[in-house]
């Protein structure tokens, strides 16, 4: 399997660990990821601000992918949301479309809407499968409580993003459990992490943020798990700063997906980047035990 690898702004910028940890990931797995360095942003920052800006940034993304006949894979959700919506939006044919591909044919490129757009936890899910997942684990986590936090961009709206039942998911549980722990069912599991609200309302942000800690404690969960950026920043730096500022409260570290099923599959720290996270994770390891 070979996909275009579309890592966004965030992730180079803030979150190398999840790029690191996904190449590593990937690679035990035989999946070839290719770096398409004209990629630009998804168009995310402008979706509501300037429709055409916003489609025509994901849209070159697309031609792209599409030029080098290549799937995406998308790490961060709300670039998939996105480049999600740019796909969905294409398959009509207004003014607007028709101004998109003039900009595209203008610059070489073309969208035919050949390329899909896939998240990392679908690629690992429906296309690896879970059972190839499994069969790369040389160390199961016994007794190990999981929260699992899905984010808003990949389940809403759902009939564009496509990704799982907004109301009622499953995907990212199951993968969860294939490494050995168990994800805990928590109150706010569906609900926004408060990542948009940062530098707009810290304080609503944070207790956004802090109520979803607290959720996920009195669950009895030893960890959080993200497979976006956003939330990453969000459960890990911000909440550090949550700390700093009100002294040693009630914390909850969170590990990026790809990062506890490296693990797993025997991958150094290094490679998974665990000393990039700003909340220790390293007594993850303490749960493993040998197949």
């Amino acid at each position: 399997m070979k996909y275009a690898l579309f890592l966004g702004c965030q992730i180079p910028a803030r979150v190398k660990q999840y790029d690191l940890s996904a190449r590593a990931v990937m690679s035990r797995l035989n999946v070839e990821l290719i770096d398409i360095r004209q990629f630009n942003c998804c168009g995310y920052p402008m979706r509501n601000l300037d429709k055409k800006a916003f489609l025509l940034s994901a849209v070159r993304n697309l031609a792209l992918a599409e030029k080098e006949g290549l799937d995406m894979l998308v790490l961060c959700q709300c670039c998939y949301g996105s480049l999600k919506k740019a796909e969905h939006l294409m398959k009509e044919d207004g003014d607007l479309q028709r101004e998109v591909r003039r900009i595209l044919s203008e610059n070489g490129l073309k969208y035919e809407g050949k390329v899909r757009v896939r998240h990392f936890l679908s690629v690992l899910y429906h296309d690896v499968g879970i059972e190839t997942v499994k069969g790369k684990i040389t160390r199961s986590y016994k007794g190990l409580k999981i929260a699992t936090h899905y984010g808003c961009h990949a389940l809403r709206p759902s009939n564009i993003t496509e990704f799982d039942d907004p109301v009622a998911p499953v995907l990212f549980d199951n993968l969860v459990e294939v490494t050995g722990a168990k994800s805990v069912d928590w109150t706010s599991k569906l609900e926004c992490c408060g990542a948009p609200l940062i530098g707009i309302n810290d304080d609503l942000s944070m207790n956004l943020t802090k109520k979803k800690v607290e959720d996920a404690v009195k669950a009895g969960a030893d960890y959080l798990c993200t497979g976006c950026p956003y939330c990453q920043i969000q459960f890990d730096t911000v909440q550090k700063m949550m700390v700093s500022r009100n002294g040693n409260g009630e914390h909850l570290a969170s590990i990026i997906y790809p990062q506890l099923l490296g693990i797993c599959m025997g991958i150094d720290e290094q490679s998974l980047g665990i000393d990039m996270n700003q909340l220790d994770i390293s007594g993850v390891q303490s749960f493993l035990r040998e197949e």
